[in-house]
């Protein structure tokens, strides 16, 4: 017979090893919940919203800017993308911003006038000589004063993004000069700027929001627009407007912005990384862009769009008046002024 005592022996070492071994277990598993707790509660999540579609180089490049983001901060900042509408057009996105349920957003500058006045000057027609003055504007003095001119309003400006020129799109027939716009519906973005321009030009501005204006074309609301040529094609616009008329009447950049009260929720390092990354993304849309007008250029002639270069000087000599609308304004003034002197660097 085995000795009670040995047996009783083993069987308290056994239970001693098997409450060790637990006891290891739940603690390894109890560090690896604490660490993951930690670690999620260390990830701050950035919404960004805007209205474009995702083949789109202004999307493409906000999805740059999260990978760009979670590389500098180590995963700490993760961007949460909302395209193509789904949280509003671009007014509504704004409204968000300022209340703090959104933290960053891309809007035309055409549509931020409305909230912050001096933005009106990017939509000056012709008010920029060449994609290298406008460049320098943006990324000079200029750009940077403006961009934090919204701060008044809960809104920072982050970078500008180029959105082309827009030229005129229609229905029916080209615009090969003003004359051609008499008696046209044009759709225009939600700016006092567009629908002056527009009205000096000879046509009927309206307003209508981005991501109504395939169904009025189609249904004759409207007998055109007036967008850039990436816009024009992502959009499918082409499928219903068969003449684009480069007039390049404008140049009115995208601008990223964040709302202050999310701006707040950053320390001085991961508000750095988010500068250094909207700027980034900036450079990097700026080539997507240049690679897409000419794609988009290519892919509407195969489509069968007719393109036509119009004599920009007649256009521009039809809205040399609205710098008349600034009289009362001086700060808009010296803004033009400021940009004028960019040209001669």
């Amino acid at each position: 017979m085995r000795n009670p005592q040995k047996v009783r022996n083993r069987i308290l070492r056994y239970v001693r090893t098997k409450s060790a071994m637990k006891g290891w277990i739940c603690g390894t598993c109890l560090i690896f919940l604490l660490l993951s707790c930690a670690e999620r509660r260390h990830v701050k999540t950035i919404r960004l919203a805007h209205g474009l579609d995702t083949n789109h180089p202004v999307h493409q490049a906000m999805v740059f800017l999260g990978e760009r983001l979670k590389e500098k901060s180590n995963g700490s900042l993760k961007v949460i993308i909302y395209p193509s509408g789904q949280l509003g057009a671009e007014r509504e996105c704004l409204e968000l911003l300022q209340i703090g349920s959104l933290d960053i957003t891309k809007v035309s500058a055409a549509v931020l006038e409305n909230f912050i006045p001096e933005y009106k000057v990017l939509s000056i027609p012709y008010v920029f000589y060449d994609k290298a003055h406008a460049f320098r504007v943006f990324d000079g003095e200029v750009g940077n004063k403006m961009l934090l001119q919204g701060e008044r309003f809960r809104l920072k400006g982050l970078t500008f993004y180029d959105a082309g020129s827009r030229s005129f799109y229609t229905k029916e027939k080209p615009v090969d000069s003003p004359k051609d716009l008499a008696g046209l519906k044009i759709r225009v973005q939600k700016s006092n700027m567009a629908v002056a321009m527009v009205n000096l030009l000879g046509g009927a501005p309206t307003p209508i929001s981005w991501g109504e204006l395939y169904t009025a074309l189609q249904q004759g609301v409207v007998d055109g627009a007036e967008n850039n040529l990436p816009s024009f094609y992502t959009s499918k616009h082409y499928e219903v407007c068969r003449f684009y008329s480069m007039n390049e009447h404008t140049a009115v950049p995208d601008v990223l912005l964040v709302g202050t009260d999310s701006w707040k929720r950053f320390n001085s390092r991961e508000k750095d990384w988010i500068m250094e990354a909207a700027r980034e993304s900036a450079i990097h849309q700026r080539k997507l862009w240049a690679e897409s007008e000419q794609l988009s250029l290519q892919a509407i002639i195969e489509a069968g769009v007719e393109v036509s270069y119009p004599d920009k000087s007649l256009f521009e000599k039809k809205t040399s008046a609205i710098s008349e609308l600034f009289t009362d304004e001086p700060e808009v003034i010296k803004l033009i002024e400021a940009i004028a002197d960019e040209r001669k660097n």
